[in-house]
């Protein structure tokens, strides 16, 4: 009868390590694959699929490529002021620049540090606090942006 138990423990105790490392393997799956998918600077998977039970499972998607930044003469940068939804606030944008997002947010803090103003960059579009409207065609046809309007 001592055997027996003592056999039930082990069996027990066995039974709840695996559980425990079965646990421990899907919070780190649970961690790895949800909260990088969440982030803005990676991207989830194309097909949608965010969490296997597959104990082999790994992200076979490749990186896409980044996209290249056009040549200065070649942009087509349009600026223009907008107070839109910014309780009548006056705002300069800077739209058309097609690149990566390092070189976007390069020239919108160039820009900023310019002004002397506040703005972001983001999606394309740069946006400066303030009517620089004048000063922002200037500096960019300066810089070699040809195209500028």
């Amino acid at each position: 009868m001592l055997l027996q138990d003592l056999n039930n423990i082990q069996d027990f105790s066995l039974k709840a390590l695996q559980k425990c490392e079965a646990f421990l393997r899907f919070y780190a799956r649970y961690q790895i694959i949800n909260f990088t998918a969440m982030s803005k600077k990676h991207k989830g998977r194309p097909d949608g699929l965010v969490y296997s039970t597959n104990n082999d499972f790994y992200n076979d998607y490749p990186e896409e490529a980044a996209a290249e930044t056009a040549p200065k003469d070649k942009q087509k940068l349009r600026v223009k002021l907008d107070t839109k939804q910014r309780a009548g606030k006056v705002v300069t944008l800077v739209e058309g620049f097609s690149g990566t997002e390092e070189d976007l947010e390069a020239l919108g803090k160039q820009l900023k540090t310019k002004c002397g103003a506040g703005g972001s960059a983001k999606d394309g579009l740069i946006l400066v606090q303030g009517d620089y409207k004048e000063k922002i065609i200037a500096w960019l046809k300066d810089w070699g942006y040809t195209q500028t309007k």
